[in-house]
């Protein structure tokens, strides 16, 4: 085995989680919580914009916890038979 120390990034890494889908209303990707832009820009951003990003993401899940549809809206929308 080597003593060579394994490389590391000092850069802050994404948060995506590979779902990644934009939901249509809040304009955030619902896997990590960026936006379009943000996502877009990760990549030239400093570490202390990313920290920025980073901070603001727990409070954007909430934007996120009610349902747009499921079994539950179909059940809604169905008209009771006549």
């Amino acid at each position: 085995m080597s003593d060579t120390p394994v490389w590391q990034r000092d850069e802050i890494q994404s948060p995506c989680i590979n779902i990644c889908v934009i939901h249509p209303e809040s304009r955030l990707c619902t896997g990590c919580l960026r936006s379009i832009d943000e996502i877009t820009a990760w990549s030239k951003m400093s570490n202390d914009e990313r920290a920025d990003i980073m901070a603001a993401l727990p409070a954007r899940a909430d934007q996120h916890k009610v349902r747009r549809g499921g079994r539950e809206a179909r059940l809604k929308r169905r008209k009771p038979a006549a």
